[in-house]
């Protein structure tokens, strides 16, 4: 039988000890269920039952949903094009991994927010380290990540909800780097 490991992490172990020492029983030593849930509610939770559950939650939204045809070999590979800043390094040279790379990059782009070229372009410049901004700012209008007004002045972030495999991506380099 495999238990469940539920990691219990408090931000202060001072009042964690007091807020434990309270519930102690007097006399008598507490049975396990009865320390499971001191040590539940010393960490703000209502029980041990509560805190399971929260935790069951937690993995659940972490995890993505198995329905979505994710492909982690597919984003393994796309994050192999980045460093460990969050820059993209290299240029995939497979189609697909391109696109997800791109997603990477529109999910750094402000939302609602209108550039000129030369503000685009010094944020495509911080985010990649190969130099054909051009090339990237083409690829995210092509696949309409980004729209272009007709003057060529003003570059906008075209909002869309990304595919499976890119929210994996951009959730993985969330914590990488440049934004």
């Amino acid at each position: 039988m495999t238990r469940d490991l539920i990691p219990l992490t408090t931000p202060d172990v001072s009042h964690f000890a007091r807020a434990l020492s309270r519930q102690m029983p007097e006399a008598g030593k507490p049975s396990h269920l009865e320390l499971l849930n001191m040590l539940a509610r010393a960490a703000g939770f209502r029980n041990h039952q509560h805190l399971r559950a929260a935790h069951a939650a937690r993995a659940r939204l972490d995890a993505p949903a198995p329905d979505e045809g994710f492909d982690a070999a597919r984003v393994e590979r796309a994050l192999g094009c980045f460093d460990a800043g969050g820059m993209l390094a290299r240029w995939p040279a497979r189609r697909n991994l391109q696109i997800l790379c791109l997603w990477a990059l529109w999910a750094r782009l402000q939302p609602g927010l209108a550039l000129d070229e030369l503000q685009i372009n010094a944020a495509l410049d911080g985010w990649h380290a190969f130099g054909d901004r051009a090339l990237l700012r083409r690829d995210m209008i092509g696949l309409r990540l980004m729209t272009r007004s007709p003057d060529g002045r003003a570059y906008r972030r075209v909002e869309q909800r990304p595919p499976p495999e890119a929210r994996a991506l951009i959730r993985l380099l969330a914590g990488r780097g440049p934004r």
